[in-house]
């Protein structure tokens, strides 16, 4: 069986969704799956070996240049030649819904009540109802798999195996890693500034923890709280990484500590411990086990709408943080 999984974007969002690849491939091992994502996040989906073949597109590239429009419609149609015998947009937006009508006319993909942009339900064959305030990673597990006739449990999804794959680091990082001590890893940034801990608790937690501290950046914004950081303690700014490179690095940490956004989910898929912490945003974004914990702020969150100006995260205290990292190094 043929199966196309779209999923264009962002990190997070695509980590949400491939722990459902080991599920479906344990129950059909001999399905072929393949990957619609947005060419610059392709590497969060490279070297899994449950996946075909990663299908890239950067319609992305659209919102400045219109002209590629007809050059990204002719590479999907080119995809499409594949015959898929289904096709599943995990997604839910009118984009992506387009993406799979594209790739097949037997698309499936959250009913109406399930998602935001309503009408990409109208685009598919086949829809499967999922609370669109349910936990992420059920959802995007559900979409995939329900339609297969596989039941995926909780005590399944709580014992997954891990899911990212990379290549050795084709940078030289070992000058990072300190023999006879834990390593903790600090993701400082996030897509909303309303989403981002205070640099100064971070600074607080550096200081307090007996742990060699790491922090990584993505933009330059990121950058500069990251030296902010570091020049007031004994924390080391890791240079700007691959995802490849990125997912190494996570891999070998003993501890993530990071705001709601894509490389602290990343810890979640490399089964690797973590504490989340949130403010505007739901706790239902993670799926929490021993090793991954969660800190909510006082903030009330309606998952329907989120209040970008919600900047409760800096009433999480750095001593519960602390404590909380704490607990879990002890337990490495």
């Amino acid at each position: 069986m043929k199966i196309a999984i779209v999923k264009l974007s962002a990190l997070g969002d695509i980590v949400h969704a491939m722990p459902a690849l080991q599920f479906i491939k344990a129950a059909m091992p001999s399905a072929q799956i393949d990957w619609l994502v947005e060419q610059g996040f392709a590497d969060v989906l490279a070297d899994n070996p449950d996946i075909h073949r990663i299908l890239p597109v950067n319609l992305k590239a659209l919102k400045t240049d219109k002209s590629a429009t007809f050059k990204q419609i002719g590479n999907i149609k080119a995809y499409a030649k594949q015959h898929y015998d289904m096709v599943i947009d995990a997604q839910g937006l009118i984009k992506s819904a387009l993406v799979a009508r594209l790739l097949s006319s037997a698309c499936i993909g959250f009913d109406k009540n399930s998602i935001r942009e309503k009408p990409a339900a109208w685009l598919y064959r086949q829809v499967v109802a999922c609370p669109y305030d349910a936990n992420t990673i059920r959802r995007n597990i559900t979409v995939l798999t329900e339609p297969l006739g596989i039941n995926v449990t909780d005590e399944q999804i709580s014992h997954k195996q891990p899911f990212l794959f990379f290549q050795p680091p084709k940078l030289d990082l070992t000058e990072y890693w300190q023999s006879g001590q834990q390593h903790v890893l600090l993701v400082v940034g996030s897509t909303w500034p309303s989403r981002n801990y205070p640099k100064e608790s971070f600074l607080q937690i550096v200081k307090a923890l007996p742990a060699n501290c790491l922090i990584c950046w993505g933009s330059e914004q990121e950058r500069v709280i990251a030296e902010w950081i570091a020049k007031q303690s004994t924390a080391r700014v890791l240079p700007r990484l691959s995802l490849n490179d990125l997912k190494a690095v996570i891999a070998k940490t003993d501890l993530l500590i990071g705001n709601d956004t894509g490389p602290t989910h990343m810890a979640w898929g490399l089964n690797r411990p973590s504490i989340t912490l949130f403010g505007p945003t739901p706790v239902s974004r993670v799926w929490q086990t021993d090793i991954n914990k969660v800190l909510k702020s006082p903030s009330l969150v309606n998952p329907y709408k989120l209040n970008k100006n919600d900047f409760s995260i800096g009433e999480i205290s750095a001593i519960s943080v602390i404590a909380l990292a704490e607990s879990l190094l002890k337990s490495c």
